[in-house]
């Protein structure tokens, strides 16, 4: 069964910001069901005490979905990070950082890391003035991130505009927002995480 992107934010008990502004308002799934998604509604029983594997899971799962990536992507993330040896943490959160969709959602150009791969795809995007169309595109230090404006129609640079005017970026990245470009400052360690994800016991799942 595929679930919605709410019903997934309630599955881990924690928000994964899949849908852009509407996490931050009260229309928010956690806000106004805050229990685990199911037909019977809320349980009125304890649940069971989650087990160390559970746990392992459930910390997968929110970096997944969080990050919206397949299974296999994922686990291939994680593996190259394992493979690194030293500071598997920073290295795997810099894997997924620097993806390019991630890095378009980071700007505000896209409400949602959906939406910015959604524009990735679409050829909205370029790194150092050529067109990138993959999502998972590493970007590294000193890229170059702009939209192209020949691409995007005035409707959507003009609500670009308006997204970014309060919008705060990691201090890896810079956004000059008058010319929606940003620059690549450094490669983003584990605390450029959106939630703080346990990267050990994600580790310690795949390596069951």
């Amino acid at each position: 069964m595929i679930e919605s992107k709410c019903a997934k934010c309630r599955r881990e008990a924690t928000k994964l910001f899949l849908k852009g502004d509407r996490c931050f308002s009260t229309k928010c799934a956690l806000v106004k069901r805050n229990y685990t998604p199911g037909v019977h509604g809320p349980s009125t029983e304890k649940r069971s005490k989650i087990t160390d594997y559970g746990k392992q899971l459930r910390e997968k799962q929110s970096a997944k979905r969080s990050y919206v990536l397949r299974e296999r992507q994922f686990a291939n993330y994680v593996a190259k990070a394992v493979k690194k040896r030293t500071n598997t943490g920073d290295y795997l959160i810099e894997l997924l950082e620097s993806r390019l969709d991630n890095v378009v959602y980071r700007l505000g150009y896209g409400v949602s890391r959906t939406s910015a791969r959604q524009m990735v795809g679409h050829g909205f995007i370029y790194v150092n003035g050529k067109k990138v169309d993959v999502p998972s595109y590493q970007v590294t230090s000193g890229d170059i991130v702009t939209i192209n404006p020949t691409k995007v129609n005035r409707k959507l640079i003009n609500e670009v505009r308006e997204r970014i005017k309060s919008k705060e970026v990691p201090n890896w990245l810079n956004l000059a927002k008058d010319k929606l470009e940003a620059k690549i400052l450094s490669l983003p360690k584990l605390e450029a995480a959106e939630r703080g994800f346990d990267v050990k016991t994600i580790i310690e799942y795949y390596s069951r």
